[in-house]
């Protein structure tokens, strides 16, 4: 079968064409254009480059988020519009899932995601054969009550689980969150002796979006376009802002 993946949750526009889980084509820009401008030529080049066309995808795997708010709406926008007129079934992935799977390694992955001012998207998945066994996600905020960044709601969310944190006994980090605070992981402590290791790679892919996609749809998880529900994990900026000027507190 072939697949259609796309990612808008950040900067970088991904776009991929895979035949089960083997890569046709990949496409990637994080220019300065704005998604709504990039996308659909992406996808023509990509159909293009493959000879193919939209009558030839079997499933369209997009991302969900979290991630840019804007980015994420015009991904989903673009899979719904070619789902529902070739009625093609599609798949939600969420950026965090797709950088845990970037990884190719099986065990106990988080994925953060930088949220500007101290805040991360964050994922902890559970990885055995390619496929995720656990998850769960999060918005945290890192800040303590002086202003300082500090990992202890970090810790305290990986270690919240306890049959899945004993289970293991090493954690990798990834994504543009870990890079960006990679110096205070030397000083991240557990509650019992963990092995931790921060990667280089910050971005969800093309890829890792269509070869998850492919392993749900072979075990029947998969849907129409009503399936595809964006993945935000807190209030925009302009949410928030509005209750501010209506006087709503925010916890």
């Amino acid at each position: 079968m072939k697949i259609l993946a796309i990612d808008t949750s950040s900067k970088n526009a991904a776009v991929a064409i895979l035949e089960n889980q083997n890569t046709i084509i990949e496409l990637n820009n994080d220019d300065e254009k704005t998604h709504s401008q990039k996308l659909m030529p992406m996808i023509d080049e990509a159909f293009k480059k493959s000879n193919m066309s939209l009558d030839d995808i079997n499933l369209i795997s997009c991302c969900l988020g979290p991630g840019s708010f804007t980015g994420v709406r015009i991904g989903i926008a673009t899979a719904k519009a070619f789902s529902d007129s070739k009625n093609i079934p599609t798949f939600g992935v969420s950026s965090l899932e797709a950088l845990a799977h970037n990884l190719n390694q099986d065990g106990l992955i988080c994925g953060l995601i930088n949220a500007n001012n101290g805040n991360v998207y964050a994922g902890i998945f559970e990885i055995v054969q390619n496929q995720t066994i656990k998850s769960k996600l999060s918005f945290l905020s890192l800040k303590d009550s002086n202003g300082n960044i500090s990992l202890n709601p970090l810790k305290t969310f990986i270690e919240s689980d306890d049959e899945l944190f004993n289970k293991y006994s090493n954690i990798s980090f990834i994504g543009d969150g870990a890079i960006l605070y990679k110096e205070l992981f030397k000083q991240l402590i557990f509650k019992k002796p963990y092995t931790i290791e921060v990667c280089e790679e910050n971005i969800s892919t093309g890829i890792s979006i269509g070869k998850i996609g492919y392993t749900n749809y072979k075990n029947g998880n998969y849907g129409d376009s009503s399936f595809l529900s964006p993945i935000y994990l807190r209030k925009s900026q302009a949410e928030l802002a509005l209750e501010e000027k209506n006087g709503i507190k925010n916890d």
